[in-house]
């Protein structure tokens, strides 16, 4: 899952992942976790997603790290928003409103990049990464947040036996053995998509879930 890989599949717009409507468990499950309007959320591999959007629209800052630099030119045309563009480091980061999204490299981000960070929305980030890469991906999330964060944490699981990702399978055990050395970890809710999602069985799978987990001390209520 290098950057050419994601790059070429924005090129080719094979983005079965993006959603074009605000995602349900954001709505439903961001209010819980307790934080305050102006708070700044940290959005991993964001890709165009209207949930940044709706994130601004409750009043918090959003800052989203994307390596394709078309997403991130489409989120901004999209929405008919201007942005000003400034380079940082080895980023291009791109400002609007109460959004800014830094094109580059995940990893390439360092602590002082996300210093007024105080939570993390991932429901793309994770399921992204083969389960070779997982565990760096977590470790390099708790690296560079300030302590304490909290997050909201939406994961697929199904039998990866069945389906070559992305997205990968993230079940319950790894969430928490990949977690819970940082953070308290409460799973939320667990909901059956595999009717909603007909794109997933024509691919061959036989049962799908999504997962929902608040982390952090404050995880939120479940539902």
């Amino acid at each position: 899952m290098d950057a050419g890989f994601w790059h070429q599949r924005w090129v080719s717009e094979q983005i079965g992942f993006h959603q074009e409507q605000i995602n349900p468990y954001l709505q439903r499950f961001w209010p819980a976790l307790g934080l305050r309007a102006g708070t700044t959320v940290f959005v991993p591999l964001c890709g165009k997603s209207r949930d940044m959007l709706w994130l601004a629209e409750q009043g918090f800052g959003v800052l989203g790290v994307e390596v394709s630099p078309l997403a991130v030119e489409a989120f901004f045309a999209e929405n008919e928003m201007c942005a000003v563009r400034e380079e940082r480091g080895a980023f291009e980061v791109w400002c609007g409103g109460a959004i800014s999204i830094w094109q580059g490299d995940y990893f390439d981000l360092a602590v002082d990049d996300l210093a007024g960070v105080g939570a993390v929305f991932d429901r793309a980030a994770l399921v992204a990464m083969p389960g070779s890469l997982q565990g760096a991906y977590v470790e390099h999330l708790f690296a560079i947040c300030p302590p304490g964060m909290r997050q909201l944490l939406v994961t697929l699981e199904y039998p990866q036996a069945e389906m070559d990702g992305p997205p990968f399978s993230v079940g319950e055990a790894v969430v928490r053995r990949l977690y819970e050395p940082h953070a308290a970890v409460q799973r939320l809710l667990t909901e059956d998509v595999w009717s909603a999602n007909p794109r997933f069985a024509q691919r061959g799978l036989s049962a799908l879930n999504e997962n929902v987990y608040g982390i952090g001390e404050h995880a939120g209520g479940a539902g």
